[in-house]
């Protein structure tokens, strides 16, 4: 058995709620790239652009994979609920690509954060899962500290705020698609159908604000892409091993991510309240994946 067999056995070992974990912490760190790409092109480049350019980069970093398994890989009879999904995706990537340029990435992110609280209402309702006291008290104890991180900010409701808002609420309503999607098809298949539907509806819109990048746009454009491809990627990931609700619980660990790249990279040096909401958010997205991996070990044990 080589090495990558080896590991990917062992990967496959790892409790469902920390495989949740890790790939929702990989996904809010290519969130995070995405989001400073947009900032460092949207100097010079209207956001219409970067929205189809995502797409379709997306699509070309997805044509290798695509190559490899084949065709019939993406045969689907839920065209219809993967043209809705993409459609929303159109508008949740506008919205939010919107907002990175301008508001601070630690407040967009923790706006964000709203979602967990819709997403897990949603899932009840719709997917008729059962969220525990656990859940509930990951979620209530995230959301305090989201809180604490933006009460200074809402003194003035700004654009930026507003668009992450609508961002949010569209973005809800994918989350119950993606794990509807995923009970039937392949995670890869469901980002690539992702991609392929923003293409058209982006091309329009982008024409009429047309301006063609330099090499260096170029370049960005292209981390844009891989960037929303894998963010995409390790979502849609933690929604085949785990409940929607106790993924959007574990959603909190990537506001460190983009408070620590905003300070590195644009010199953002988030306040006092974004630390403090930070270190809640963290002790309570670790509490609940520590002990979900207990009761998964638990239960494994008891189907023995």
């Amino acid at each position: 058995m080589t090495f990558m067999s080896t590991l990917y056995a062992r990967f496959k070992t790892i409790p469902a709620p920390a495989l949740a974990a890790f790939w929702i912490t990989l996904a809010g760190f290519f969130f995070t790239i995405a989001m400073i790409s947009v900032r460092k092109v949207s100097v010079d480049m209207h956001v219409l652009e970067s929205v189809m350019f995502r797409s379709l980069f997306g699509i070309a970093f997805m044509a290798p994979w695509l190559m490899r398994r084949g065709i019939s890989v993406i045969k689907t009879k839920r065209l219809g609920l993967l043209a809705t999904r993409g459609t929303l995706a159109y508008f949740v990537t506008y919205f939010y690509f919107s907002a990175a340029a301008l508001i601070p990435l630690a407040d967009l992110t923790s706006i964000t954060f709203t979602r967990p609280i819709l997403g897990t209402v949603a899932a009840i309702i719709f997917l008729n899962e059962v969220a525990g006291r656990r859940r509930w008290s990951a979620i209530a104890v995230g959301f305090v500290g989201m809180l604490i991180i933006v009460r200074p900010g809402f003194v003035d409701v700004n654009l930026g705020i507003l668009l992450v808002l609508c961002g949010v609420m569209v973005q809800t309503c994918n989350t119950i698609i993606v794990k509807k999607l995923t009970q039937t098809e392949e995670p890869d298949a469901i980002v690539l159908y992702h991609t392929l539907f923003i293409l058209p509806l982006s091309i329009i819109p982008a024409i009429y604000v047309w301006q063609t990048p330099t090499l260096e746009q170029w370049g960005w454009f292209a981390i844009i892409g891989a960037a929303g491809v894998l963010t995409q990627s390790c979502m849609t990931r933690a929604f085949v091993v785990a409940d929607a609700s106790f993924v959007l619980a574990l959603s909190y660990l990537r506001l460190p991510i983009a408070a620590f790249m905003g300070f590195a990279i644009f010199g953002e040096v988030p306040i006092i309240w974004v630390w403090i909401g930070a270190s809640i958010i963290c002790a309570s997205s670790a509490y609940i994946a520590h002990r979900e991996s207990i009761l998964a070990r638990t239960n494994k044990r008891q189907e023995i």
